[in-house]
């Protein structure tokens, strides 16, 4: 990537797109109607669009290091507010991938600086699955075992806010937990049981006023 060519890759792009269709701008500034939220990983090597196969304005994108969904991160939490509230998708994916570079700095122990506060809850996660994690001898396929209970950890959170709850209970809203695998280039679906999980959080994650979802 050469950082003095953007600007003229830009114009080659703008030139490529309306070659096909002169009115391709204008249709982008209309608006966006996505049906999915996706929630993926900062991390260079995934790209959201190319992955999915999706054209711009079919999904919303969040990323982070992690691919992670914390309540007291005003970041995501708009995200979701936005794209559950006001744009009314239909699904979210939460897509972890494996080698991912946060969840290796959260098996380490090493002091990150700023970085900690963000990887505990990755540790928290290694906390929770520690016995099924600690059996596995092969330090890769540890690694990736944690990816994967990331994402769904991830899900979880995401099914313990109001607005997923309240979308559930209105249009049947749906969480999914996928992983990118950047050695073969495939997306695993996790098969996260959504209902399951929703019904088994009830008794202390339910904030729809006393509303019995199951």
């Amino acid at each position: 990537m050469d950082f003095k060519k953007i600007f003229s890759h830009n114009e080659e792009w703008i030139a490529e797109r309306l070659s096909v269709d002169k009115e391709y701008f204008n249709q982008l500034s209309k608006g966006q109607k996505p049906d999915i939220l996706y929630i993926g990983c900062s991390d260079s090597r995934v790209s959201t669009e190319e992955l999915l196969g999706a054209k711009p304005g079919e999904v919303f994108v969040h990323r982070n290091i992690a691919n992670m969904v914390i309540s007291i991160d005003l970041n995501v939490q708009s995200v979701i507010t936005y794209a559950v509230d006001h744009l009314k998708v239909s699904q979210i994916i939460v897509c972890g991938h494996y080698y991912c570079g946060g969840v290796k700095a959260a098996m380490e122990a090493q002091d990150l600086g700023l970085l900690n506060p963000w990887l505990r809850n990755i540790r928290d996660v290694y906390r929770i699955h520690k016995d099924e994690l600690n059996k596995i001898e092969d330090l890769d396929r540890r690694y990736n075992r944690l990816v994967e209970l990331n994402v769904e950890e991830q899900c979880i959170n995401l099914i313990k806010t109001a607005a997923i709850q309240k979308a559930f209970l209105e249009r049947d809203l749906q969480v999914h937990g996928w992983i990118f695998d950047i050695k073969t280039g495939k997306l695993v679906d996790l098969k996260i049981n959504f209902k399951k999980i929703l019904k088994e959080i009830m008794e202390i994650y339910n904030l729809n006023e006393g509303k019995t979802i199951f």
